[in-house]
């Protein structure tokens, strides 16, 4: 009867919001593969896709930003990523958990011929060469702080039928310290 009992107390606690947190934790923990854009999305007064890849505890992203739908007029690409910890869960959104992604290195490539585009973006003044990528961990460039000032994006992590989900980023993309952790959740992204 000792093990009915035993069993029933573990079966109730595998069921209960704290066991099922843990879990939601590890399992963001644990990711591992590439995630990216269903299809096309609105960003930055303009389009772009997102691919994350997940693996041994990093992360990093490939952001590609354009002026149309169709993807043709591309106008740069960055690309950031470092380790990432998953903490508490938020209180607002169930299922989400506050988590906090290391920037170790940020990478731009301005992939726009027309200057006049280069300095709407505040790109103009980062010595950036068309379809090179740069190196701007140091400098920063545009909306994106130097390492050293803003080494790391407090955000959103959570998991649905739809997939992965991140915050909603700010209008200034500024997620550099925890008061500035969105509220609300971007539609998925999914498993290649």
């Amino acid at each position: 009867m000792k093990s009915l009992y035993a069993a029933l107390a573990v079966a109730t606690a595998l069921t209960t919001p704290a066991f099922a947190q843990d879990a939601g934790r590890a399992a963001l923990l644990g990711l591992h593969g590439t995630f990216h854009s269903p299809h096309v999305e609105e960003w930055y007064g303009g389009f772009g896709t997102r691919e994350f890849v997940f693996s041994d505890g990093q992360w990093s992203l490939t952001f590609i930003h354009a002026l149309d739908p169709g993807m043709t007029q591309r106008t740069f690409q960055f690309r950031t990523g470092g380790g990432y910890d998953v903490q508490a869960a938020s209180t607002q959104l169930p299922g989400a958990f506050h988590t906090v992604f290391d920037e170790d290195w940020k990478h731009l490539t301005l992939l726009t011929p027309v200057p006049e585009i280069a300095a709407a973006m505040g790109m103009a003044d980062c010595g950036l060469t068309v379809n090179l990528e740069a190196d701007i961990s140091e400098t920063g460039c545009a909306a994106w702080r130097p390492v050293a000032d803003c080494g790391q994006d407090h955000d959103l992590l959570a998991f649905s039928d739809d997939g992965l989900h991140f915050g909603v980023r700010p209008a200034d993309n500024d997620m550099c310290s925890a008061d500035k952790t969105p509220t609300a959740l971007l539609p998925a992204v999914v498993a290649r």
